[in-house]
């Protein structure tokens, strides 16, 4: 049994997941069988997920499952075996991805500026860098995390975030590449056509040709902190000193709340281990459905 609120916050998050399945998630884990109507369905699956890691911090499936099995029977009497539970989540995957999306869509903040972008992104590690990546090689590959001082097999979370002045700056978009794409290409790719807007990221993202291009055709322009020049003279170096130092410490300042958003999602979800999954679409599921978890609050203003 649940207390009251978790009782009300349960409900509300199967009413949520209920109302955007019927709009567009049921198109993205549609069945062509006989058994296109479950009674263990899928939105009473996704519930399950969001409610454990948001409400329980219940982060491995294993963990979600005995929890709902001894404490939430009632709740879900058609609940099946555990390998059942674990094969039909993982079906949900593009489903997860598309709700993500959707609620970080919805609850954009009214205070999010729409002039300053932060950037950055965060490793999520399948195993350590000593042994040989073998879960979802198709998604997966090997890089170093200078921040972390370590090897690791995984993917990157991408995060372009709307600075929020005096609070978490707020996702506009999010995505996930191999563990090696550099995060510069990854901008490039995904978010070079975003005008009006100042970016602040950090050294990775020093490239003058690009962003004098991208300022003519879409007035943006990216802040970094200073990037060593080779074979800049020590008298050069020297006069620049002081503006070089001042001008890395304001955008790194500027861009400290993207880490500590990061950091967040961690501990709310310690999405960054990724150690105890077996495919791709587990994987996806790791990644998509915490991250919806973190973002379901405004859902319980309502």
């Amino acid at each position: 049994m649940i207390n009251q609120t978790k009782a009300l916050k349960l409900i509300k998050i199967y009413e949520y997941v209920c109302e955007k399945y019927e709009e567009e998630l049921q198109y993205h884990c549609e069945r062509f069988s006989n058994n296109r109507q479950p009674k263990f369905t899928d939105q009473e699956v996704m519930t399950i997920y969001l409610f454990s890691v948001h409400e329980e911090q219940k982060f491995k499936v294993k963990e979600m499952y005995r929890f709902v099995k001894n404490y939430l029977r009632g709740w879900f009497p058609n609940l099946n075996s555990y390998v059942a539970f674990t094969t039909r989540l993982n079906r949900l995957s593009q489903a997860l991805k598309t709700l993500c999306a959707s609620v970080i869509e919805s609850f954009v903040p009214k205070e999010c500026s729409s002039e300053f972008a932060l950037l950055d992104s965060m490793p999520i590690v399948t195993c350590s860098g000593k042994r040989a990546g073998k879960v979802a090689r198709e998604m997966t590959d090997k890089s170093y995390c200078s921040t972390k001082n370590m090897w690791y097999f995984g993917v990157k979370l991408h995060a372009l975030n709307r600075y929020n002045k005096g609070t978490l700056p707020y996702p506009e978009s999010i995505v996930m590449s191999k563990a090696s794409q550099n995060d510069l290409s990854i901008f490039k790719e995904n978010w070079a056509t975003v005008a009006n807007t100042t970016f602040f990221g950090d050294k990775i993202y020093a490239d003058n040709d690009f962003f004098d291009d991208l300022y003519k055709q879409k007035q943006s322009v990216m802040l970094t902190p200073i990037k060593g020049i080779k074979g800049k003279s020590m008298e050069l170096k020297q006069i620049d000193f002081a503006y070089d130092r001042l001008f890395s410490k304001a955008v790194s300042s500027i861009r400290q709340p993207i880490e500590s958003f990061f950091n967040w999602i961690n501990e709310k979800t310690q999405i960054q281990n990724a150690s105890k999954v077996r495919s791709a679409n587990g994987l996806m599921v790791h990644i998509f459905g915490k991250l919806t978890a973190c973002f379901l609050f405004p859902i319980f203003k309502h």
